[in-house]
């Protein structure tokens, strides 16, 4: 009885976490106790102000999130440090003043003293036991393997294992309780032990294979820091060369060019650094929970233990479910600050350095040149551009070359609905409605042909209603999805309409060197003018005005922001030397959501970021 007792009270002295003995023992809100070490762990993982039970899972406000703060259970705490002060004693001698135990026979699950050994090792079966010894146990290096006794039948062992009860028992407490095939499933305790140790190496495997994927994603986040500190580096040294070449007189110059610089690259290294640390706490997360729970010297035995691992296996199995890292917000994020450039000015007349540019990131030709009749957005956030040789052809935001749809169809126009659909107009002025998968669709509209409205333009809405500007009639028509005639007319008084961008409650219309903003009536509200310029205008994703001003003969554009009262704010491209159209001045401005400026002449599509 004595032996049972013991037994019980050095059950209770474990962490159901840790399945040591207790370290400094906490008591939650819910009764519960914990090492303070495996408080300060779980407290770590989830981030915040409180910790969940890993038994109960009820919670626990930590205060100040300072586990030390939490109460101590002194009883437990007071019962620890009694059994530290008295040695253990021997499991074997027969008399009443029983020596101090020298070893602990694993086998035998006994404690035994040097006379009790000595005839332990005597008998012809003990021979091969594991016999170790207390100052190995004491030490910790070393840890002991109990044998658990049923505590209705205290002299049965623990052999078996009821997984639906999740506990272990006696092979008596099996036939009167757990006989029930159906709602017990029980197996031998040492192959519950085997399948719990396969399970946390599943676990632990699982672990490494997520920390070596979320590694990679932070050397290649570094990669790309690097690449972005090198351009960093290379505009200042650029700078400073052309400073010690000129006079003192620019301090003041390099000093502002110095600091749009690091105004351009150090959001991008903070944003980087953010994307970098987020993946840290992931792994750390994954790290410390590992640890919690990869302890393969020991299995849980009792229901709080195995409440408690079981609710710390399901927490590391909920953030293996977190999607692999996306590389190309980091690539993205990248590009703004390794496309930051210096050019350099060098001028006779005038001493100055130079100014920041950005670089463009693509330059690409067109499948054929001279083509370009109209470019658009897609519902996907790629681009679409309508060819007069027929076709749409797809590019993503990086300026590859994708796809080319309706190969058959003349463009002259395109535009999307909300739900995916495509509206094109063809040469013949014909107003066409295709699925998202670009098939044909029966819906008929009633546009002017081209000798009686001349050449249109289209744009759809965010109201999905489809607007189609003709040069010719002077005048905008306005149609809804379901086709048919025209829903209403705006007049183009005194002005042609050409390229039209729908933005908010208006319209802004080109008229080669001239922008203007029109309400839904016609009534023109602001008006832009650059004259010896033609002008192209589109909505960025900040619901600002872009603005691209061409110098067609020169074969130079700058792009601007605008706002909706055609107020310059700021310049984005300056004067960006572009390979001069063949033959027609004809451009088009649009950003992709992603933020990308997209600028497309009849031979070529540019991307600036």
């Amino acid at each position: 009885m004595a032996d049972t007792l013991k037994n019980v009270i050095s059950q209770s002295t474990e962490c159901p976490v840790c399945l040591s003995t207790f370290t400094d023992p906490k008591i939650l809100s819910c009764s519960h106790t914990f090492c303070k070490p495996c408080l300060d762990n779980l407290l770590e993982c989830h981030g915040n102000y409180q910790i969940r039970c890993p038994v109960c899972r009820a919670v626990t406000q930590v205060p100040d999130q300072d586990v030390s703060k939490i109460p101590v259970n002194l009883a437990l705490k007071n019962l620890i440090e009694d059994m530290k002060c008295h040695p253990q004693i021997c499991m074997s001698c027969k008399s009443d003043d029983k020596s101090s135990a020298a070893v602990y026979c694993q086998d035998c699950g006994k404690y035994l003293c040097t006379t009790c050994l000595n005839t332990h090792s005597q008998w012809g079966d003990f021979i091969d036991h594991d016999v170790i010894e207390m100052s190995e146990i004491s030490s910790g290096k070393v840890t002991i393997r109990r044998y658990r006794k049923c505590r209705k039948h205290p002299k049965e062992d623990e052999e078996c294992f009821c997984s639906n009860c999740r506990r272990f028992t006696c092979f008596r407490c099996v036939v009167m309780e757990h006989k029930d095939d159906v709602k017990h499933q029980v197996m031998e305790a040492a192959a519950y032990e085997n399948i719990h140790r396969e399970s946390i190496e599943d676990i632990k495997s699982k672990v490494g294979e997520k920390q070596s994927c979320f590694q990679k994603y932070l050397a290649f986040i570094d990669e790309q820091m690097k690449l972005v500190g090198n351009a960093n580096k290379w505009c200042i040294d650029d700078i400073n060369k052309a400073y010690d070449d000129a006079v003192r007189q620019l301090t003041e110059r390099r000093d502002i060019l110095l600091g749009e610089v690091k105004e351009k690259t150090e959001g991008v290294e903070k944003e980087l650094e953010e994307m970098k640390t987020s993946a840290q706490k992931y792994i750390n997360q994954l790290t410390t929970i590992a640890d919690m729970v990869t302890n393969k010297t020991k299995i849980p035995f009792d229901m709080d233990t195995l409440a408690a691992h079981d609710t710390l296996c399901e927490e590391i199995r909920e953030a293996f479910d977190q999607e692999d890292p996306d590389y190309e917000k980091p690539r993205k994020s990248s590009k703004k600050g390794k496309n930051v450039g210096f050019e350099r000015h060098v001028r006779k007349d005038e001493l100055d350095l130079g100014k920041i540019v950005n670089v463009v990131a693509k330059d690409v030709e067109l499948p054929t040149k001279n083509s370009m009749n109209t470019m658009i957005s897609t519902p996907d956030d790629r681009m679409a551009v309508g060819c007069c040789t027929g076709g749409i052809n797809i590019f993503s935001s990086d300026g590859e070359f994708q796809q080319t749809v309706l190969k058959d169809v003349v463009i002259r126009a395109v535009g999307f609905l909300s739900d995916g659909r495509c509206i094109v107009i063809d040469y013949a002025n014909n107003i066409t409605l295709y699925t998202p998968e670009y098939i044909k669709l029966n819906e008929m509209f009633e546009s002017m042909g081209i000798d009686e409205g001349g050449f249109p333009n289209l744009i759809v809405g965010c109201d999905d209603l489809i607007y189609v500007s003709y040069r010719k009639a002077h005048k905008i028509l306005v149609f809804s999805a379901e086709g048919g005639e025209a829903v209403r007319e705006i007049p183009c008084r005194g002005y042609t309409p050409g390229q039209i961008t729908s933005y908010d409650d208006s319209l802004l219309v080109n008229t080669v060197d001239t922008l203007r903003l029109i309400d839904k009536e016609g009534v023109v509200q602001h008006t832009l003018t650059k004259p010896g310029s033609y002008i192209r205008a589109s909505v960025s994703q900040g619901n600002l005005i872009l603005v691209a001003k061409v110098k067609h003969d020169e074969g130079l554009v700058s792009i601007d922001e605008y706002t909706n009262e055609l107020t310059p704010i700021r310049n984005l491209v300056n004067d960006y030397k572009i390979a001069k159209p063949h033959k027609r001045n004809w451009y088009y401005l649009q950003q992709y959501r992603s933020g990308e400026i997209a600028f497309c002449t009849p031979d070529r599509l540019y991307i600036f970021h």
